[in-house]
């Protein structure tokens, strides 16, 4: 098909609506579903994500996109038990996941609230545990380069069949330029086909210059996720895995902070406060996310008031005072972070260091890179400054 009618725009009230193709025919396949104009910019992005990621580490890939911005992003590495409860994974047999299903496990599990109503994108053809896990999530749709037999008739029971299944022909190659229109007035510009590879982060500008090839791998992660997140934005990425992204910020510092944030939520998830939280019995994932997120938040008196905290536990779990909380966040290490743009002050790589972070990728470039060096000598960090911008808008 040439072109496909959509329900509407980004809203009701924008219409008419459609995709197509100037030349050609569109690259996909709609199994079930009507997907909408959102979907489909959450699946394109998503899906060249996840082909990036796999070209460049060469293991499967997923992600969880929420409005044209990864949630978060993972390749195929297995979970290990702490994972798996957190992940709320915990009751499937997760020790014989698919590479596949475990990199849509870390995928949505790195920020559940964030990813609750996902889009979903995945490297490889879909499979049957992949489509299991997908079966019971709060989702949109899917879009992959193909599905097996049985993930179809798993899928095709989601939503009676309304559920959105994307199937993209994975040898498509879009024009050198792109165009998208504006207030009526057409911009076009070359599309961004930057490798993110090993010679990208060579240049390390600190005084540690040794980088592991898993840091490596986590760079260059991160610097593919924020290829395809709305910028201004900082990715903080840990086994493979995104655990905090900070994106659409104005200001540098908060989108690191909002990054580093989400990196703490995902590291206090893990703590022995959190794993033994009493929940009642029949509290949906999705509420035991927003209670997780109240307990371990300054706000945790909204959960544990009286006549409160009944509802969602069977006794008072006792407050996980701040002390309590930075001690365990401070055992938190050798995290990896990519940044879009340079960091114009030191006090980017303050706010990361709290969150265990020792070895950064970012262009470099601010009149005041000699001070961001400074800051990573005294933390003994790694950086390494690319020389290009990631901007996506």
């Amino acid at each position: 098909m040439k072109e496909f009618q959509l329900k509407y725009g980004c809203n009701p009230n924008q219409k008419p609506s459609r995709i197509f193709m100037e030349e050609g025919e569109l690259p996909i396949r709609i199994h079930s579903g009507r997907p909408g104009y959102i979907n489909f910019l959450d699946a394109l992005n998503g899906w060249q994500l996840v082909r990036d990621l796999k070209e460049a580490t060469g293991l499967v890939a997923a992600t969880s996109f929420k409005h044209v911005s990864p949630a978060g992003a993972g390749i195929g590495l297995p979970l290990d038990e702490t994972l798996a409860k957190i992940y709320w994974v915990d009751d499937m047999d997760w020790k014989s996941f698919s590479p596949l299903a475990a990199a849509y496990a870390r995928a949505r599990g790195a920020d559940r609230m964030s990813s609750f109503g996902d889009f979903i994108s995945l490297s490889d053809p879909c499979d049957k545990d992949t489509a299991l896990l997908i079966k019971r999530e709060v989702s949109d749709g899917v879009i992959a380069p193909g599905y097996t037999k049985e993930a179809l008739e798993i899928l095709s029971q989601k939503k009676k069949g309304a559920y959105n299944v994307i199937e993209i022909d994975p040898s498509y190659r879009p024009a050198p330029l792109e165009r998208k229109q504006v207030f009526g007035i057409t911009f076009e510009q070359g599309r961004q086909e930057l490798p993110i590879d090993d010679a990208l982060i060579s240049n390390l500008v600190t005084k540690n210059k040794e980088l592991p090839e898993e840091a490596k791998r986590d760079l260059k992660t991160a610097l593919i996720i924020l290829k395809y997140t709305q910028s201004n934005s900082v990715c903080f990425v840990k086994d493979g895995q995104a655990i905090g992204v900070g994106a659409g910020q104005q200001s540098r510092v908060h989108c690191t902070r909002l990054a580093g944030q989400k990196a703490d939520n995902w590291y206090l998830r893990q703590s022995p406060q959190v794993l033994s939280l009493p929940f009642r019995e029949g509290i949906s994932r999705a509420e035991r996310d927003n209670a997780i997120d109240v307990y371990i938040g300054e706000e945790y008196m909204d959960l544990l008031a009286e006549g409160r905290w009944q509802a969602v536990f069977t006794r008072k779990p006792s407050v996980f005072a701040r002390e309590e909380k930075r001690a365990w966040l401070d055992t938190l290490t050798d995290v990896s972070l990519g940044s879009d743009a340079f960091f114009p002050f030191r006090d980017n790589i303050e706010r990361a260091h709290k969150s265990g972070v020792r070895y950064i990728a970012q262009p470099g470039g601010s009149v005041r890179d000699d001070d961001v060096i400074a800051a990573c000598d005294e933390y003994g960090m790694a950086m390494a400054f690319t020389g290009i911008r990631l901007f996506h808008h």
